[in-house]
């Protein structure tokens, strides 16, 4: 089964519009893998706009499933992520100030700096995982790195399959195939939702894990949160 971990951020971003606690995150952290997911995401940013720091720490003991933090490591968030100690790191290149993420790495062009900090968290034995387009390039440059992951961009697919271009998946099989081939895992994120989740799923060999945080919490608003993770856990068997 392909494992789901369920980005709260945007959990934190309605937090944050109001002040206070509500909602909980924490709180919904619990009852997120109560439901059945198999890991919590966030992606703190250096602004702190949705999570903050401080919920990383506040995180670590309630996360009894894989815990996965996502960002671009700058040194701030480095540091984070060796206090932490969470079970994945995944280096994402955002821009401080980037909506969202919106490109992988260049793998080849980043080769030294990449390399130099997953060795760092791999001393710490944090499992590493790199974002990247469905560009083999990339994914060989990625190998270099020494990465146990790579996490694939899964925006142009999703544009692609809402089109009704079900060829958009073949950059993402061939990238996934070159992958599991150099020894390393397969994630995937962005844009993925309960419409595309299955076809993506079905035509991806061997994807260990997908994060979803915006289309869940947006689907959740309709169906509520504990529907939308099973709903999600039945597409991913």
């Amino acid at each position: 089964m392909t494992k789901l971990s369920v980005n709260i951020n945007k959990i934190a971003t309605l937090r944050n519009s109001r002040g206070g606690n509500m909602p909980n995150v924490l709180q919904v952290a619990k009852d997120v893998q109560r439901f059945g997911a198999h890991g919590i995401t966030i992606h703190p940013r250096p602004d702190e706009r949705h999570i903050r720091y401080q919920d990383a720490r506040d995180l670590k003991p309630i996360v009894y499933t894989e815990f996965n933090i996502e960002g671009n490591p700058v040194q701030k968030f480095i540091d984070l992520v060796l206090e932490v100690k969470p079970t994945q790191v995944t280096l994402v290149p955002d821009a401080d100030d980037a909506l969202t993420s919106n490109a992988g790495w260049d793998t080849i062009k980043n080769k030294i700096f990449l390399t130099e900090v997953i060795q760092e968290f791999k001393r710490n034995d944090i499992r590493t995982s790199i974002f990247v387009d469905p560009v083999l390039s990339m994914i060989e440059g990625a190998k270099i790195t020494g990465t146990d992951r790579i996490e694939l961009y899964t925006e142009e697919f999703a544009h692609q399959y809402v089109l009704g271009n079900e060829k958009g998946i073949l950059p993402y099989v061939e990238a996934a195939v070159l992958s599991n081939q150099l020894g390393m895992g397969v994630n995937a994120g962005h844009d993925l939702s309960l419409e595309n989740i299955l076809f993506f799923k079905n035509n991806i060999p061997n994807l260990l894990e997908v994060s979803i945080g915006h289309a869940l919490i947006c689907e959740s608003l309709y169906l509520g949160i504990e529907n939308v993770v099973n709903m999600y856990l039945h597409k991913l068997k």
